[in-house]
């Protein structure tokens, strides 16, 4: 293990977990969860009888603070909707610990819960949704339908192997509408591009060596095609300041993304689109 992922792993975490009732059932499935993790510090704060929006938006802005992460059992369809929608917004990741185990079960037995009326239209919809959102970045990948790119939520943009693919799917499973385009040097930017609202497109940027390291080890997969232009450090930074003058021109945001994990990085971007949402 690198000294970096230790120190990651040593990082105390902190863990939200929110009810609109005692929060015991959430507490128990999240500690027996945490069982798994001893080795990582870790603290609970549990959050009771959360019953309005308000109190919900606190929790996501405590969470958001710490970058924390919210697990949550609500009655309530509308506030489950918020907590989601608002963990989005702000890039605080949340789960519903019992939905989608209800929602099993609702399936198998063919009947709904008593207790809990409306949410499983709710649970089926967030679904399908995501389905959709991951359909829809597979699409748009690597600038494939660039046309139908004005329907994204967020349109990544950079040179080649910046993570635009994997961080696309992973805000797909967030459930972002995401397309991507490769920013090539001496090419001209699609045109498309620049019809597009300017606070859905981010800039992905990279330190020249780290690319340079990069390339270098999808290079030596394909030894026998010629790359020696794809791995230039020369030609790598030029390629870096001809991305960064146009991200500059456009005004977009920027997001370094040299020394990001895929998570770490699309939170950042999820918080980006969220500040001007």
């Amino acid at each position: 293990m690198s000294s970096k992922e230790k120190n990651k792993n040593q990082k105390g975490r902190h863990i939200f977990v929110v009810s609109d009732a005692t929060g015991s059932t959430c507490e128990i499935v999240v500690k027996a969860a945490l069982s798994q993790f001893s080795m990582i510090d870790t603290t609970l704060h549990t959050i009771r009888y959360a019953r309005s929006k308000e109190e919900i938006k606190n929790v996501i802005s405590e969470a958001m603070a710490v970058d924390g992460i919210v697990a949550f059992t609500l009655v309530s369809s509308e506030l489950s909707h918020i907590i989601n929608r608002e963990g989005k917004k702000s890039g605080v990741p949340t789960i519903d610990v019992l939905g989608p185990l209800l929602s099993r079960f609702t399936d198998y037995l063919e009947i709904s819960p008593m207790a809990i009326p409306g949410i499983f239209r709710q649970l089926d919809k967030d679904y399908y949704h995501r389905i959709e959102c991951i359909d829809f970045a597979v699409k748009h990948d690597d600038g494939r339908k660039i046309e139908e790119i004005s329907n994204a939520e967020v349109i990544l943009v950079g040179p080649s192997r910046t993570s635009k693919t994997p961080i696309s799917i992973y805000l797909a499973y967030r459930d972002y509408s995401v397309a991507n385009i490769p920013l090539i040097y001496n090419y001209s930017v699609p045109n498309e591009l620049f019809s597009v609202d300017k606070s859905k497109v981010i800039g992905l940027f990279v330190t020249p060596n780290r690319l340079k390291t990069i390339r270098e080890v999808r290079a030596s997969r394909y030894p026998h095609i010629g790359l020696d232009n794809y791995t230039n450090i020369k030609i790598i930074r030029q390629e870096i300041d001809y991305c960064k003058k146009i991200y500059r021109e456009n005004k977009w945001d920027i997001i370094d993304v040299t020394a990001k994990s895929i998570e770490e990085a699309a939170t950042e971007i999820m918080r980006s689109i969220g500040k001007k949402g």
